[in-house]
């Protein structure tokens, strides 16, 4: 800490007791506001230069500016809605509470009363009656809090984030109208929300490492959830016919501006669709959310234009492998493995079919992929809880939402055979055991219920960050994320 930091500190803390000692408690316990800053310059906006208001207005925020010094000066106040004008005098305050007005810091919280008046300036301003503090703060607020230098910083210390850049604040606020929006939108369409397990006994639903836990009184591991599938399709099982659930789900991978190790998802699961029927209501949900809390469909995302318009375009995995020059099609395994090892992919020669053309599609394919996109019928290998395709062998029902390069949705027509579910879960279990980290487990009480009987469904998965994202112009997942996840500092 800097000595010129650590006298500012001193300061503060005798401040802190001269309020005290003046007999007004630095951290009270309650404070009755009965205005905002946005509703005082809303409902005031008529009012002309000399006027002032009959009424007595209160309200609370945070100083955020001070100028003015001898008998009088002005503040803003920011409080959650925006920023307002304040204005104390001397004559009105009486010599006490005057002295101690003049003795706020930037960063405070107070409580204030008083009437509206425009200035000569043309601004709508509270001149104080009285005012009280509501909190000392003992750290100073950041002259300069912008630029990618202080980007670390400001991730860590959201909080003073939030207090000092608005537009941060806009696009949490805009977070949360999306969620509200997408569940107010599927409510409408009659799907119930659901809540299943975080903690889970084996780790299922995806392709991903988990995180493991222990629980102490039942002596046994547990996983932090990758994805809530296999809970949701037993409640298909159970009688429900469009269920959803919007939470956090734990992946122990790398991090990236599109990758946080816990992030928030929502799972969506139809009885008696497909993923044709998935494919529809994935593009009205994200037309909807963009028209309902944007009020366009021509956005902009990390320097580029993007057109969420439908109808979206919609190709095969192997077509659009053959747009970026390797075409697949009507190739034995034997070729496909040369063509890749050309290509540069990793253990070509050992590694299955199906995870080849992944590998190849991520590589070459994803993220040339800028307008919303919908990629069709992907590998049987590397879908182990996707319903085969019903005409090309080798294939399923699958299809991925890529948008500005970046995977947004993944959904399936649902496998709901479970002799089929059985053999494929076998064989995730064999690569378990041979060390593959991100295999789906044997789960044998999941098999059990798809051997009561449930019903064909369509199922989706939507990154909720990466659509707050593009939505907003984020460019990383941090940037949507209240609080992401960062190496302590040492």
């Amino acid at each position: 800490m800097s000595e010129e930091l650590s006298d500012l500190l001193k300061i503060r803390r005798e401040k802190l007791e001269e309020f005290r000692a003046a007999g007004m408690e630095p951290f009270p316990h309650h404070f009755t506001a009965d205005a905002t800053a946005a509703g005082i310059l809303a409902k005031y906006q008529t009012i002309k230069e000399g006027e002032e208001s009959p009424d007595e207005v209160a309200l609370a925020g945070r100083v955020v500016l001070k100028r003015g010094h001898g008998k009088a000066a002005f503040a803003h106040l920011q409080d959650e809605s925006g920023k307002i004008q304040i204005y104390g005098k001397l004559d009105l305050l009486g010599e006490k509470l005057f002295a101690l007005y003049q003795k706020l810091d930037l960063g405070d919280i107070i409580g204030v009363k008083g009437h509206v008046f425009r200035t000569k300036t043309s601004e709508i301003t509270v001149r104080l009656s009285s005012f009280v503090l509501l909190s000392k703060s003992l750290l100073p607020l950041p002259e300069k809090w912008h630029g990618l230098s202080d980007k670390e910083l400001r991730y860590r210390e959201r909080y003073v984030d939030l207090i000092v850049n608005p537009e941060v604040r806009d696009v949490f606020v805009k977070r949360s109208r999306i969620v509200s929006f997408i569940r107010k939108f599927l409510e409408s369409k009659g799907f119930l929300e659901v809540e299943t397990p975080l903690l889970h006994v084996l780790q299922g639903g995806a392709a991903a490492k988990p995180f493991e836990t222990f629980h102490d009184a039942l002596d046994m591991p547990l996983f932090l959830r990758i994805a809530p599938e296999l809970y949701l399709k037993r409640l298909l099982v159970g009688g429900f016919e469009k269920v959803f659930e919007m939470g956090r789900v734990f992946r122990n991978e790398g991090m990236s501006f599109k990758h946080n190790p816990e992030y928030t998802m929502i799972e969506i699961y139809q009885a008696y669709a497909d993923y044709n029927d998935v494919m529809r209501l994935t593009e009205e949900l994200v037309v909807a959310a963009a028209r309902e809390v944007l009020g366009t469909l021509e956005i902009e995302f990390r320097g580029e234009k993007i057109n969420l318009a439908p109808p979206w375009r919609k190709i095969t995995l192997l077509d659009a492998l053959k747009e970026n020059g390797i075409d697949l099609n009507g190739k034995d395994d034997k070729a496909i493995r040369q063509i890749a090892k050309a290509k540069g992919v990793e253990g070509a020669e050992e590694i299955g079919i199906g995870k080849i053309i992944n590998v190849l599609y991520d590589k070459f394919v994803e993220g040339n992929l800028r307008q919303p996109t919908f990629i069709t019928d992907h590998p049987l290998e590397t879908s182990p809880l996707a319903k085969k395709h019903r005409s090309k062998p080798g294939q399923v029902e699958r299809f991925e939402l890529i948008i500005a390069g970046m995977e947004l949705a993944n959904a399936f027509s649902e496998l709901n055979d479970p002799v089929d579910q059985r053999e494929r879960l076998a064989k995730q279990a064999a690569l378990k055991a041979a060390g593959d980290q991100e295999a789906e487990s044997m789960d044998e009480d999941f098999l059990r219920a798809l051997e009561y009987g449930m019903p064909p469904a369509g199922g989706l998965g939507i990154g909720i960050d990466r659509l707050v994202m593009i939505l907003t112009n984020q460019p990383s997942i941090r940037d949507v994320l209240f609080f992401p996840h960062m190496k302590p500092l040492a």
